[in-house]
């Protein structure tokens, strides 16, 4: 018996949509990310991007458990002497809501040209109507 590894060019991305209304953040992005990679399918191999388009409606309802709203920081840097900024999760939930879902599912995603790719295909929209309808997007499993 011989294994049989996936072909790039052989790669059926399906497209995929969830709400996010009441679930939590963490839980969520683990979901996505694996569709993301590709991970449900039996043919998922390492090697290949065999993932597949997620579509995220109504983040801004997203849940947190515990006091992460307020100890939760997120930090970034410009490259430059002294320029570090820190913001809470709660600040950057207000402000940016769908880069909340975005920075959890980029840390759980591999790093590097394919997880770069991978997270191209990740929808995130505030609201529950979202432009992909013509798609057919199906629920995530």
């Amino acid at each position: 018996m011989q294994t049989t590894f996936a072909k790039q060019e052989a790669v059926n991305r399906q497209w995929y949509a969830t709400s996010a209304k009441g679930k939590v953040l963490g839980h969520l992005a683990t979901q996505v990310a694996l569709a993301l990679m590709g991970k449900f399918k039996p043919d998922w191999t390492p090697s290949t991007d065999s993932g597949d388009y997620v579509v995220v409606t109504d983040i801004e309802s997203v849940v947190f458990t515990g006091r992460k709203l307020e100890r939760k920081k997120y930090r970034f840097h410009s490259g430059y002497m002294g320029g570090i900024t820190e913001i809470s999760l709660g600040t950057l939930h207000a402000r940016k809501p769908e880069m909340v879902l975005q920075l959890a599912v980029k840390r759980m995603l591999p790093k590097g040209i394919q997880g770069r790719h991978q997270l191209k295909r990740l929808k995130v929209v505030t609201g529950s109507a979202h432009g992909h309808t013509s798609q057919k997007p199906i629920p995530l499993p």
